[in-house]
């Protein structure tokens, strides 16, 4: 499990190793640390390397002066620009005993060392830095990614803000981040996780006066905790079963998709709720070992997933609100949320249920619910909205997040953009809906956070299923993601 830090946490980490800090041994970590990945990249000899060091005038230059100190003493030729004569005096006086040189930025002469550089490292604001970038350095990054060097930031590329991912201005575009202590939530949210590159972590030994992360990322590992396929002694209902109330004549596929992933999903069973014959002939047909009935109220069905392929109307909104009465869990998607944002009568039933709900909506349904992204980033609104409303939120999108009402949050880092293919959030639905049958038939199932976490097993499975539909290249499409799903569930990093 990857775990990240919001910025008042890992401040208040760095002030428990007070007597550290003030000595400047944690700066000698992250300095070292730094150096040291640098040189891991460039491997080889690098006596005559042309380093370029941008610097602002906090401790973040500082790691970065240090740094570039310990690469001049390895024959590497450093200049370092920064936004101000200002910097951080010990770092300067230490990169220039080492034979580095410094300059304060001017537009001409210092776009000439940035252009010949073969290293850039971005020093320019740490990670309490809110906001776009101000003068010297919103110029200065700007000419940073255009250069042809290899572009490396100090824990966080600038621009980033490290609580949120957000990006409000120009941004440091880095291949490689070198972090220090704890991942940041910048680090693994969009934009902010397209900014930061390859993410290395360096530990300057604050672990242990950490609390509760602010998100965390699922590995493969973690997932096949959540996943374990059936037991010796299981049967189809102790693996649990789905009910699946997707599609309408105008989107008859969505059914099909849903039900295909649900299968998929290690689900024992899935039961499509049959509302029209012709879909209900069409599921069968493609998978005969799903079970077509027009009963709601199946007392086998351990978790509903409602609302893919749905359209206004009695038939479809009579559905989501019989999906809602029930006492299992219930995965709302598509069709199913454009209704709950427009119903009084659905909003009052999501409030007065006793078992999980899950929204899995994506921007533009999201903000039709209400949610706004603007000022805290997509996890905070995601969040805002899980406490506001009672549910699981997953907010689809590039880098997708998962937020629980009680502050349990995740977000996808396996997801890449070949997920953008129509009837791809049918697919997503029918996974977690297939897993959240599965756990509440085990018990495993205790409260909001449990769901949250098989909500974000989910999603990684999506994305790796992605991933697999697509290697080699070719075009993935929603059917695609379904028959890469089993080999997602199975494969091992």
């Amino acid at each position: 499990m990857i775990s990240a830090y919001g910025i008042a946490e890992v401040i208040a980490a760095e002030h428990a190793h007070a007597g550290e800090l003030e000595s400047g041994v944690l700066m000698e970590r992250a300095s070292t640390g730094l150096a040291s990945e640098i040189l891991r990249m460039l491997a080889g000899s690098v006596v005559g390397t042309r380093v370029v060091i941008a610097v602002g005038s906090g401790n973040n230059g500082g790691d970065a002066l240090f740094a570039g100190s310990l690469l001049a003493r390895r024959g590497m030729r450093v200049d370092a620009i920064g936004t101000t004569s200002a910097v951080h005096q010990a770092g300067l006086a230490a990169m220039r005993r080492a034979g580095g040189r410094f300059t304060v930025w001017n537009a001409a002469g210092s776009r000439a060392l940035v252009d010949d550089a073969d290293v850039i490292i971005d020093g320019l604001v740490g990670i309490g830095a809110t906001g776009a970038l101000r003068g010297a350095a919103a110029e200065i990054v700007l000419i940073l990614n255009e250069a042809r060097g290899i572009r490396v930031a100090v824990d966080l590329p600038s621009g980033v803000d490290a609580d949120t991912g957000q990006v409000f201005g120009a941004a440091f575009d880095a291949d490689l981040t070198v972090t220090f202590g704890v991942f940041k939530p910048g680090h693994l949210i969009a934009p902010g996780k397209a900014l930061a590159g390859e993410v290395r972590l360096i530990d300057i030994g604050i672990a242990g006066a950490l609390g509760e992360p602010a998100v965390r990322a699922m590995r493969q590992g973690d997932v096949a905790v959540v996943t374990p396929g059936p037991g010796f002694d299981d049967h189809k209902y102790r693996r649990g079963v789905v009910g699946v109330a997707a599609g309408s004549d105008d989107y008859p596929g969505a059914a099909l998709l849903c039900v295909g992933a649900a299968l998929r999903g290690h689900a024992g069973m899935v039961q499509y709720l049959d509302r029209a014959e012709g879909i209900a002939r069409m599921v069968v047909a493609q998978y005969p070992e799903a079970v077509a009935s027009p009963r709601m109220d199946a007392p086998r069905v351990t978790a509903w997933v409602c609302g893919p392929g749905f359209v206004p109307g009695d038939r479809d909104h009579d559905a989501v609100e019989a999906c809602l009465r029930t006492s299992v869990p219930v995965v709302l998607d598509a069709g199913a949320l454009a209704m709950l944002a427009d119903s009084v009568r659905l909003q009052d039933l999501l409030r007065e249920r006793g078992a999980v709900t899950i929204l899995t909506p994506h921007d533009g349904e999201f903000a039709r619910l209400g949610g706004v992204v603007e000022g805290v980033g997509r996890l905070g609104a995601a969040l805002a909205m899980a406490r506001q409303r009672d549910v699981v939120v997953v907010l689809k999108g590039p880098g997708t997040v998962i937020a629980a009402p009680d502050g349990t949050c995740f977000v996808d880092v396996e997801g890449g953009p070949v997920l953008a293919t129509a009837g791809s959030g049918d697919v997503l639905s029918g996974i977690i809906g297939a897993l959240l049958a599965q756990s509440q038939a085990r018990g495993d199932i205790r409260g909001v956070s449990d769901a949250a976490r098989f909500a974000a097993a989910g999603c990684w499975l999506h994305g790796r299923a992605g991933n697999l539909a697509g290697e080699e290249g070719q075009p993935v499409t929603a059917s695609s993601l379904i028959d890469s799903l089993g080999r997602a569930m199975t494969t091992r990093d």
